[in-house]
C-alpha cells in the first residue's frame, strides 16, 4: 500500500473510531481489508503502520537555500552578514585604511598638487558635468588629504551666480550616528567651520531661513561626486569608517526610486594611490558603489550607465 493509502486509510479509522470506539470489531465502511479480518492481525496491522503514520504527518521544514549574490553588493553573500565573517571584512577595511593613509600621507606636495589640478580639470570638461543641473559634491578637507574640490566648487557657484542652472548641494555632519545632510549653498560664505575645522553649512542662510535639503527639493539632482580613502575598477568604494556616505546614499537612492526619479550619477575623485585593483576593496551589504572614478590619468567608467555616458 503506497503512503497516500496509508494516510487515507489511518484519516478514515481516526474519524470512524472517535464515532464508534468500537469500530474495529464490528463491519464497517471503512472495514480493513481481509487479510486483517482477526483482531490479532489488526492489532498487528495498527502497529506496523504507526511509524509510518508519525513520520508522514511529522512536519519537515524545507531544507534552507544557498545564499544568493545581490546586485547591491555584487561578490558579497548573505553569509557575510554572519558576525565572524563581518569582523574579518572590518579588519581587512582597517588594514587598508592604514595603508592608504600611508601612501597619502608620503605623497610628494607636489605631485598631489598636479593631481588636484588634473582631476579637477577632467571633472570640469566631462559631458556629465557640463550638462548637470543640480548636484551635490563634497567640500575638501587638506588635513584629511582629500582630493582638492576648491576649483570644481568655485565653478559651480559662479554658474550658479550668472543663472546658468547649476544647484549645489554640500554635507552638514548632524551627528556621530552617520546622519549627514547635504544643504544648498550659493557662496563660500555660506561655510562655517565645525569642530574639526571641517567647512559646512550653517543650518540657516543670511536671511535666517532653513537651507534647502536635498531629501525634501522637489527635483533630484543629476550628480554627487564622493570623496573616499580607497577605490577600486568594479566601483567599491572605501571611506574612513563613519559610513555618513553610504547611509545617506542609501537615504536617497530610496526617495529616488519612491518618486521615480531616474538615479543620480556617482563620481568619485581619487589621486592614483588610491585606486586598487578590480575586487581588492572589501565590503559589506550596506556598502554603495560608484558609477565611475576620475583619476589624475583620465575617467574610469565603471557602471553601464558610465559607460554610455563616457563614449
Amino acid at each position: 500500500m503506497s503512503l497516500n493509502g496509508v494516510k487515507q486509510l489511518a484519516r478514515q479509522l481516526m474519524t470512524h473510531r472517535h464515532h464508534r470506539p468500537h469500530a474495529l470489531l464490528t463491519p464497517s465502511p471503512f472495514a480493513l481489508p481481509s487479510s486483517v479480518s482477526t483482531i490479532n492481525a489488526r492489532l498487528l496491522f495498527t502497529r506496523s503502520i504507526t511509524p509510518i503514520l508519525r513520520h508522514a504527518y511529522q512536519y519537515h521544514p524545507p531544507p534552507l537555500r544557498s545564499p544568493l549574490t545581490t546586485a547591491s553588493t555584487m561578490t558579497t553573500t548573505t553569509s557575510a552578514d554572519h558576525p565572524l565573517n563581518l569582523d574579518a571584512i572590518f579588519k581587512q577595511k582597517k588594514a587598508l585604511r592604514s595603508k592608504v593613509r600611508r601612501d597619502l600621507k608620503s605623497m610628494d606636495p607636489t605631485l598631489r598638487s598636479k593631481e588636484d589640478d588634473a582631476i579637477q580639470n577632467l571633472a570640469l570638461e566631462a559631458p556629465w558635468f557640463k550638462s548637470c543641473q543640480k548636484l551635490c559634491a563634497y567640500i575638501s578637507c587638506s588635513a584629511l588629504r582629500e582630493v582638492d574640490t576648491s576649483k570644481l566648487l568655485a565653478q559651480i557657484l559662479n554658474y550658479s551666480s550668472k543663472g546658468m542652472g547649476k544647484t549645489l548641494y554640500v554635507p552638514r555632519v548632524e551627528d556621530k550616528n552617520s546622519h549627514m545632510r547635504m544643504l544648498k549653498i550659493s557662496s563660500m560664505d555660506d561655510l562655517i567651520a565645525n569642530s574639526m575645522n571641517i567647512l559646512e553649512p550653517a543650518p540657516m542662510d543670511s536671511e535666517g531661513k532653513e537651507r534647502e535639503d536635498v531629501m525634501l527639493a522637489d527635483h533630484p539632482v543629476d550628480l554627487l561626486l564622493l570623496p573616499g580613502l580607497a577605490f577600486d575598477k568594479s566601483g567599491r568604494r572605501l571611506g574612513r569608517g563613519g559610513g555618513y556616505y553610504d547611509a545617506f546614499l542609501t537615504r536617497y537612492q530610496g526617495l529616488v526610486k519612491e518618486r521615480k526619479w531616474k538615479q543620480p550619477f556617482l563620481v568619485a575623485l581619487s589621486y592614483s594611490v588610491q585606486i586598487m585593483d578590480e575586487g581588492v576593496v572589501p565590503v559589506t551589504p550596506n556598502d554603495v558603489f560608484v558609477d565611475a572614478l576620475v583619476s589624475p590619468s583620465g575617467v574610469i567608467p565603471i557602471s553601464a550607465a558610465a559607460k554610455a555616458r563616457c563614449q
